[in-house]
Parts: C-alpha cells; structure tokens; sequence
C-alpha cells in the first residue's frame, strides 16, 4: 500500500506542478499518514525561496494548491486503503524542497525535517538509550 500511496502523490505533485519529486517517503502510524515528498520544489521556486518573503509565497501558493486539490488524493488514498480521509494538511519546507502532506483523523501531527538522515541502527541506539 505505502508504494501505491507514493506514487499516488508522486502523480499528484506532477499534475499539479508540472514536477515529479526527487523521492517519496509514506508513514502510517495508527491512524495518521504522512506523505513526504523530497526535492518536491521547481528549480524556480528554490530560486524564489532563496529571501524570506520568496519562501513565504512559495509556501503559500502550495498550501492554496493543495487545498484546491487535495479531493482528488484524499480519493486515491480512500481506493488504495479502504480509509476515508477525514482531514489533510500540507508543510512546506523551502530551503530542502520538501512538501509534507498529512492525513490524520483528529490527530495534531508535529513534523520535524532533519538536516540529515539516520541510519536505523543510529535511531534505535539512540532511542534505546533514552528510553530504558
């Protein structure tokens, strides 16, 4: 499902921008799943990202695009999971490109961008070591 659910955004972001993303990563935690798209930005809205009003608009015109077209994902979640989609949120991140699209059902989700990946070796030491 997570691959049919990531080329479903990766369809998504290119009908809307004329864009296919770098990668996609799908989480499902419970009831919350988390679409990210990495590298999800145009050359040129990198560009105008680059000042803090840049990345304002630019983060603003995908908020207004996906709310203006997120019906047609909520569908193609709902045919791929069985689920209806009952809320959908999207984040910009400018300076990484990188679009997060999540889908909660009354779920506050917090999302935190790292500036690197972990290994899954590293995050479950680290994980262990906090949490006894």
């Amino acid at each position: 499902m997570a691959e049919q659910v990531a080329r479903a955004a990766t369809a998504f972001q290119w009908e809307r921008t004329g864009h296919a993303p770098r990668a996609v990563t799908v989480v499902l935690s419970q009831d919350t799943l988390v679409i990210t798209l990495h590298g999800a930005l145009t050359p040129a809205e990198q560009a105008i990202a680059r000042s803090p009003a840049g990345a304002t608009q630019v983060q603003e015109f995908h908020r207004q695009l996906f709310a203006s077209s997120v019906e047609v994902l909520r569908r193609e979640i709902r045919r791929i999971t069985g689920v209806d989609v009952r809320e959908a949120a999207v984040e910009v991140e400018t300076a990484t490109g990188t679009v997060v699209h999540a889908f909660a059902s009354g779920t506050m989700v917090q999302v935190s961008l790292l500036a690197q990946g972990l290994t899954t070796e590293a995050w479950n030491a680290i994980g262990a070591a906090q949490h006894p």
